[in-house]
């Protein structure tokens, strides 16, 4: 080889390097991933935005990364917001488009062991075909660990080391009491494929936090990890009784931060058990709520911690959000709506991007569309890997967009939750509640406050006829399981 044709074979090797880097794609140098997720938290709930929440470590997040201000998860409540997140695929396409959760405890009715494991909430699952984060970045070489809450299933082939990941520590439902860990009085907690109830009486936020603390101890330094946290906190609890279920568990330690409620609880004669029913008031439940946020946020920040004492922290992508709207105690200003409902406060969600290593920006705020269906192509994309092949993605790489190089790709967006309907082309959102709704101009409207269908009907039908191509499309999908008939 002349020295010529070495020097363009190495500036060549320099510049695909370069560019390889740029656009969030480390061969060499893999990043780590940490995803925590929340559960049911607000738009507002961050401390930084002042309404009087105590959320030093995510506010150190958004002081140190990119803090989006028009992110959507794919449905209103958990379950199928947590398959998408982790498949990059709609609800409707993955087969996850509702909950996977019994509905007898809503009136009061308490399942023994053996009637439970026979219900929907025991059987139901992701399906089998589905590839999710871990297993798309196993071939790099990451170990993958989840400590939390699953919600895709609790059979032991649809558990998380069932599907990619190589440790589990946590509940297979939508909800749990945080210190017996039962739901509805049914011991939920596991170990990788076997129940456990070894912990029983240590609030769930802090065993989470134990394990997740473990897993960096093990892996920081060494092979690069993806670790996946998701909370069950700022959920209300998963209880019989009216007075816990009505609130959120937290430990009074943290309670002890927030001001005094004069009165705990109260009693009403529209509890959907019965009447009268002894529940918690709305003061305790909001202080209730920012407790059990601010005791997930001291989890958070000696994740940090320990990432910055391994001195890998910026080599580290760091991505928080909320699974779907805040309920209960939760701020969700100035969105309309909450969790359950595709107004904005149902689907809009707090979320921050951390990862100095890959160019994101400190201290920035990042106002363009995206989506928790970004996340498996971003994180392919950074690790050097393969999107699953054969697969149909609904998300794209957004690195460039949250670098802030480039607008973002996503023009549109579809929510559906039975008979509830939100759609998003461009800045118009039409939404569907039941006998309420409209056409809203989320430039100027994000709190969908004004119904501009009566002055732009021909926007109203362009936006309905995008919604109609997009159900057609999921319905042309390859079914999936649990809910499609096929």
């Amino acid at each position: 080889m002349t020295s010529y044709a070495r020097f363009l074979t190495v500036g060549l090797l320099i510049a695909v390097v370069s560019v390889f880097h740029a656009g969030g794609g480390q061969a060499a140098d893999r990043p780590n991933i940490l995803l925590i997720v929340s559960d049911d938290q607000g738009y507002n709930d961050l401390g930084l935005l002042g309404n009087g929440i105590i959320t030093p470590a995510l506010d150190r997040l958004a002081n140190e990364g990119t803090r989006l201000t028009n992110f959507y998860v794919s449905w209103p409540a958990c379950t199928p917001s947590r398959a998408s997140l982790l498949t990059g695929r709609y609800p409707q396409r993955n087969g996850i488009y509702d909950m996977i959760r019994n509905e007898a405890p809503d009136y009061g009715h308490r399942y023994t062991p053996d009637e439970y494991a026979v219900t929907f909430e025991r059987i139901g699952g992701m399906d089998a075909r589905e590839v999710i984060i871990p297993a798309v970045l196993k071939p790099a070489g990451y170990k993958s660990g989840i400590y939390g809450k699953w919600d895709l299933g609790a059979l032991k082939r649809m558990l998380p080391t069932s599907r990619g990941f190589d440790d589990f520590y946590g509940f297979v439902n939508t909800g749990i009491d945080y210190f017996t860990h039962e739901r509805y009085g049914v011991p939920c907690m596991v170990r990788n494929l076997s129940p456990t109830e070894a912990d029983k009486g240590t609030y769930c936020t802090f065993l989470f936090q134990r394990e997740a603390i473990r897993f960096l101890h093990q892996h920081a330094g060494e092979d690069p990890f993806f670790l996946y946290v998701p909370f069950n906190a700022p959920h209300n609890s998963s209880s019989l009784d009216p007075k816990i279920r009505s609130s959120v568990q937290a430990p009074d330690s943290f309670k002890q931060m927030y001001p005094a409620v004069e009165a705990e609880t109260r009693v009403t004669d529209k509890y959907r058990y019965g009447t009268p029913a002894t529940v918690a008031t709305s003061q305790a439940r909001r202080r209730d709520y920012r407790a059990a946020v601010t005791c997930m946020d001291a989890a958070i920040g000696d994740m940090l911690d320990v990432l910055e004492k391994k001195q890998i922290l910026d080599d580290t992508i760091v991505v928080f959000f909320s699974d779907n709207g805040g309920s209960g105690g939760a701020d969700n200003s100035p969105l309309r709506g909450h969790k359950g409902q595709t107004w904005e406060g149902g689907i809009r969600v707090p979320c921050i991007v951390r990862w100095p290593g890959g160019g994101v920006k400190a201290d920035a705020v990042n106002d363009e569309f995206l989506t928790s269906l970004e996340l498996l192509p971003s994180f392919a994309a950074a690790a050097g890997v393969d999107a699953p092949t054969g697969v149909v993605l609904d998300g794209f790489d957004w690195w460039p967009t949250i670098r802030g190089e480039t607008a973002s790709p996503r023009k549109e967006m579809f929510w559906k939750r039975r008979g509830l309907i939100g759609a998003r082309v461009g800045n118009w959102k039409w939404v569907q509640m039941g006998d309420n709704g409209g056409l809203f101009d989320l430039d100027v409207d994000p709190t969908e406050t004004n119904d501009l269908s009566a002055k732009n009907p021909q926007q109203l039908s362009h936006v309905r006829e995008r919604y109609q191509a997009w159900l057609d499309e999921m319905d042309a999908a390859e079914p999936r399981g649990p809910f499609r008939d096929y």
